[in-house]
């Protein structure tokens, strides 16, 4: 069973300047909840409950809103605005929180590794928050509850994927592998940010992980690679070639929250499709 879910969130959101200059680039709302919440959530459809966040400098704010706020639910009690607080007050309820930093930004690799006492010896899921993914359709299983259930299947590292435009490869990891069935494939290759003359496919990786504990041994002894960074990349392949790495082509969207077209598109889509229709 995967109970931890960990989330690497001590990234300075530079893109989003200045609006992040003092605030979280996971604490941004698509419409009225942090773009944090929904990852959090995704995880708890999965059966996921325990949760560590590997942060930096300055983000106090996720912190504190995964915490309970007794002086604003002092005010509002009483009012309509009660009912604004229940989804954060559910999660908050029913799963536990815990946190770290990461004191130097070396990349994903170097964040998941400082994220280890907060997994133990676990097979733990990972979520990029700046990735918004929602299931196929009202009603159907998230991505992570998709991988969970491939995880209880094969009980190995699993990347979730999708394509991309053969332009756009140096912006993600991109795989290789041979098909198991129709979206499933375990790798063969993986190349970090490749030129698009480079790239082994188009399949790139996004920001959902499933990783067995293995993978921290591995980490430790990878050296950097691409700018610089320790990258779950070349870790992911080195256990690929060990033993085996899956990559799933997950059903339903995909939203690049780390880009200001695709956070406004998010914003757009949740407004029209799940805010709206919840009023």
């Amino acid at each position: 069973m995967i109970k931890k879910c960990l989330f690497p969130v001590a990234g300075y959101g530079t893109r989003f300047l200045p609006a992040t200059k003092a605030m979280p680039k996971e604490i941004l709302p698509i419409v009225n909840k942090p773009l944090v919440q929904y990852g959090v959530e995704e995880a708890a459809e999965a059966g996921i409950h325990e949760f560590g966040f590997v942060t930096g400098r300055g983000k106090r704010a996720i912190e504190d809103h995964f915490d309970i706020s007794y002086e604003l639910e002092h005010q509002i009690a009483g009012s309509g605005k009660e009912d604004l607080l229940a989804s954060i007050r559910d999660l908050i309820d029913h799963n536990s929180f815990a946190f770290t930093r990461q004191n130097e930004m070396k990349g994903l690799g170097h964040a998941i590794l400082t994220g280890r006492n907060l997994v133990g010896d676990n097979p733990f899921a990972v979520v990029l928050a700046d990735d918004f993914c929602i299931g196929p359709e009202d009603g159907e299983d998230g991505v992570l509850t998709q991988m969970v259930k491939l995880y209880n299947q094969f009980r190995c590292s699993i990347v979730a994927i999708e394509e991309v435009p053969e332009d756009e490869t140096h912006k993600y990891g991109v795989i290789a592998g041979e098909s198991m069935k129709d979206g499933l494939y375990r790798i063969t290759d993986m190349v970090e940010k490749p030129a698009p003359e480079d790239a082994p496919s188009n399949l790139a990786i996004i920001g959902r992980y499933i990783l067995t504990p293995d993978i921290f041994d591995i980490i430790e002894r990878t050296p950097a690679g691409k700018n610089g960074e320790v990258q779950i990349t070349d870790a992911l392949l080195e256990q690929a070639k060990n033993g085996c790495v899956l990559a799933y082509q997950f059903k339903g969207r995909r939203f690049d929250c780390g880009s200001i077209d695709g956070f406004v598109e998010a914003t757009n889509y949740v407004y029209e499709n799940i805010y709206k229709k919840g009023k």
